[in-house]
């Protein structure tokens, strides 16, 4: 690329300015692909599993060009996983800078209460990293489990999980269903689709209010 040698393709690229190369021919630029996917439980969000596990691969079209995930979601969660090959306006999405609210519904075992719901908006400590939820309601209660309903507004590893087993509460089912205002809907699970013009641009616009908020510009 522009000349340099690189042999790690996930390398950030500037589609519009780079100079691509490959066994010395130019490589034609490709459409910018934005696709959200319904992870099922039990698939990782990786190219290849060395224990041999279902990627989230395996829910896209094998037609399609070459994307990359957006984040992550771990291999016992479900929902909204965002796919593409625009590197620059992933990282967007990722930047810490950005707080873009991401939702979840959670399954717990156990009985919510007033006190659960107010540990997790205060924050628990785990592992040296202080966790907390930007939002925490009751969506409904069983006999013996308690679906929540959680926003982060914040990305780090496990988080969701980390916080409640700080807290004694295992987690039974957690599923993303939203990220900013882009919402799962009901795409079926283990199946994939490309956003619509309309939800990718107001993902865009949420991306450009959060950066504005976070850096003081109004």
């Amino acid at each position: 690329m522009n000349g340099v040698t690189y042999r790690d393709p996930e390398k950030p690229v500037r589609l519009a300015h780079d100079r691509i190369e490959v066994d010395g021919q130019p490589l034609a630029p490709q459409g910018k692909i934005y696709l959200m996917v319904n992870k099922p439980r039990g698939v990782v969000t990786t190219a290849s599993d060395e224990k041999g596990c279902e990627t989230v691969y395996a829910c896209l079209d094998a037609a399609l060009p070459w994307v990359a995930p957006v984040g992550r979601l771990d291999k016992a969660s479900e929902g909204l996983l965002l796919l593409t090959n625009d590197s620059e306006w992933a990282a967007r999405v990722l930047s810490p800078e950005t707080h873009l609210d991401k939702t979840y519904h959670v399954q717990i075992a156990g009985l919510a209460d007033d006190a659960l719901i107010t540990a997790l908006r205060q924050g628990t400590t785990s592992d040296g990293d202080f966790l907390r939820a930007k939002q925490v309601s009751i969506l409904r209660r069983g006999e013996k489990n308690t679906w929540l309903e959680i926003v982060l507004d914040e990305g780090k590893n496990r988080q969701i999980r980390r916080m409640l087993a700080a807290l004694g509460i295992e987690v039974l089912r957690l599923v993303r269903v939203a990220i900013g205002p882009l919402l799962l809907g009901t795409l079926g699970k283990g199946t994939s689709r490309r956003l619509t013009a309309a939800e990718k641009n107001k993902l865009d616009a949420a991306l450009r209010g959060k950066s504005a908020r976070g850096t003081g510009k109004h």
